[in-house]
């Protein structure tokens, strides 16, 4: 075994090259930093798939990828890492997660063989109920003015899920895994493409609160390309956790400063916003939820996710359930269809589990999970299924009550509602076998728009994940706000296992494109026989009951022309989703995925490549 070696070591004594076994000459040479000490990490490759031994890591950065390798190198838990991981994404991609939004954290023990959950998604404030969101006449507010007021923002999560893991999972605290990323945000980060064009499409809104601007529209404009991004309110907020833990955000001073800025928002003069309802009471009665992982069996493995208030494991299970279902009814394998064909399949799949997660999936009681993850009822909604001509959509939810008949009377239609794009995921397995996989988000790229002064964290604009109204009038809507509820979410961070190890993780951001693309990383690996790596790059289709959105490898070639004619409506997107996943390939060795190309590109790491 290696040494322990802490981060600092790594990134500033050559130790990166040799961690990820390269040779020293393959890292560019750092260029000439001015106006503050050099960045953390600016010689860190990006690498989309690395295979070894004693621990691994996939997230969408190099340097959060480097701080969890660290963290397993010196003997953390998975769990230690992941938390570790995620609050250095919260770092370097701050407009995606944070401090101050939430998530869903799912856990496997390989001593025990049993998956968990953590459900530490945002709550709305104990005012609220169905007509929150609702003008006095009744017609729904204005989107982009909820988003970007105090009105959006829910109680946050994230802090307190990284401390449950922790105490639940980890053998480390948090003054141990905060030290990198108080590390990364006072001594900054280079700026890369992507993050500048983010700050650019953010600009307009940022500008409406100083706070904001402050940091990341110094002068009034973006940090350049190949400048550093610095936040040193932000390494204070990690020093509080440190230091005081997460009492200071939910019951401290923290949190006393989150709910003036909430209640209150500081604008730019000659702007207005509309004040948050969040309050102490809603502060300090936050809890993170332990909750049962949603179960499906595909193909002789079986498949773990999220349960409610996320739509995602229940999404992803029916999806799975319904391309066995589709290969029962024709008698073909998923495996021997053309491209072409396995994209019409997953299509139908994913507009059906689409219809009856938006009928019958939110923050309500009686969500009917076991029927909706079951082969019986997928088997019963396979009966709608052609395997020359698409349905229209949006297609007809289904009737999950227990009795199966294969009669195709159809339950009723609902619409699909908007999503926010903003989240990330991250995945990370130890020497000893535990996996974790973890997506957390504040919603929209740069959450609400408002940063809390003086700790540097955006606060999240979650509850706009709620429905306003409902989305068809007559159907019962279960995503409509209500006190103390935590709103609808599409984050599938999934544990696949074969005969009780682990065989897959997988999990991306992208709002409700959540749902297909880890459902098509999982049936790429399982149904289709891919590599991981090949898994997680290959061209992505979200069809979720409407408009299908396409990438351009699928948009704009003969695959697309070949769904056009079995009656499938395409729109082009030019990425879906940001995935990341390790394959196990052994008790010792796996393979870590993240994107070659998307967004700039992902990071995979191994403690032990190969």
């Amino acid at each position: 075994m290696r040494a322990p070696t802490t981060f600092l070591t790594l990134v500033t004594a050559g130790g990166v090259a040799a961690a990820l076994a390269l040779p020293a000459t393959a890292a560019p040479a750092a260029p000439p930093f001015r106006g503050g000490p050099p960045p953390v990490g600016h010689e860190l490759p990006k690498v989309p798939v690395m295979t070894g031994g004693g621990g691994a890591v996939a997230s969408v950065d190099p340097i959060a990828s480097q701080v969890g390798i660290d963290i397993l190198e010196k003997g953390g838990t998975a769990a230690d890492a992941a938390v570790a991981t995620a609050a250095a994404v919260a770092t370097v991609e701050p407009y995606s997660s944070g401090i101050g939004g939430g998530g869903f954290f799912v856990h496997y023990d390989a001593e025990t063989q049993k998956v968990t959950t953590l459900d530490g998604r945002e709550t709305a404030p104990a005012t609220f109920d169905e007509k929150v969101f609702l003008n006095p006449d009744g017609s729904q507010m204005d989107f982009n003015t909820v988003v970007n007021s105090g009105l959006s923002v829910g109680t946050p999560g994230t802090a307190a899920t990284w401390d449950e893991a922790l105490r639940t999972y980890g053998t480390m605290d948090l003054n141990t895994v905060l030290k990198p990323s108080e590390e990364i945000a006072r001594k900054g980060f280079v700026v890369d493409a992507t993050f500048h064009q983010d700050t650019l499409d953010n600009a307009k809104r940022f500008s409406m609160f100083p706070a904001t601007a402050e940091i990341y529209l110094p002068g009034g404009a973006p940090v350049p390309v190949g400048g550093v991004q610095r936040n040193p309110d932000l390494a204070r907020a990690y020093r509080e956790l440190r230091t005081h833990g997460v009492e200071s955000l939910h019951a401290g001073r923290m949190g006393q400063d989150l709910l003036r800025e909430v209640q209150n928002p500081t604008t730019a003069p000659g702007v207005t916003v509309p004040k948050g309802q969040l309050t102490a009471a809603d502060l300090a009665a936050y809890e993170v939820n332990h909750r049962a992982p949603t179960h499906t069996e595909h193909q002789g493995v079986d498949v773990y996710g999220m349960d409610t208030p996320s739509s995602g494991g229940i999404a992803v299970s029916e999806i799975l359930n319904l391309l066995e279902a589709f290969e029962e009814r024709t008698g073909k394998t998923v495996k021997d269809l053309s491209e072409a064909e396995y994209l019409h399949w997953f299509s139908e799949a994913s507009a059906m589990a689409f219809a009856d997660r938006n009928r019958y999936v939110g923050d309500v009681p009686g969500v009917p999970t076991a029927e909706l993850t079951s082969q019986e009822f997928a088997d019963e909604r396979s009966c709608l299924f052609s395997d020359d001509t698409a349905q229209k959509r949006p297609v007809p939810f289904g009737s999950p009550d227990g009795d199966y008949d294969e009669e195709c009377a159809a339950a009723g239609t609902s619409l699909l509602p908007g999503d926010g794009q903003s989240t990330t995921s991250l995945t990370v397995t130890d020497r000893w076998g535990d996996v974790v996989t973890y997506t957390l988000t504040i919603e929209q790229y740069g959450g609400s728009g408002i940063v809390v002064p003086g700790w540097g964290f955006l606060l999240n604009n979650e509850l706009t994940d709620f429905n306003f109204a409902p989305t068809t009038p007559g159907v019962p809507d279960p995503n409509l706000p209500g006190p103390g509820k935590r709103p609808r979410s599409s984050m599938s961070p999934s544990i696949v296992l074969e005969d009780g190890k682990p065989y897959l993780t997988a999990g991306s951001p992208g709002g409700a494109t959540i749902i297909t693309t880890v459902a098509q990383i999982i049936a790429g690996v399982v149904d289709r026989g891919l590599p991981v790596g090949d898994a997680v790059a290959a061209p992505r289709l979200s069809s979720r009951n409407g408009t299908e959105e396409a990438e351009t490898a699928i948009f704009a070639t003969a695959i697309g022309d070949e769904l056009r004619a079995k009656g499938h409506v395409l729109r082009s997107r030019p990425v879906i989703g940001n995935g990341t996943a390790i394959r196990s390939l052994s008790p010792s060795l796996w393979t870590a995925a993240a994107e070659p190309v998307r967004r700039g590109g992902g990071s995979a790491m191994v403690v032990d490549p190969q």
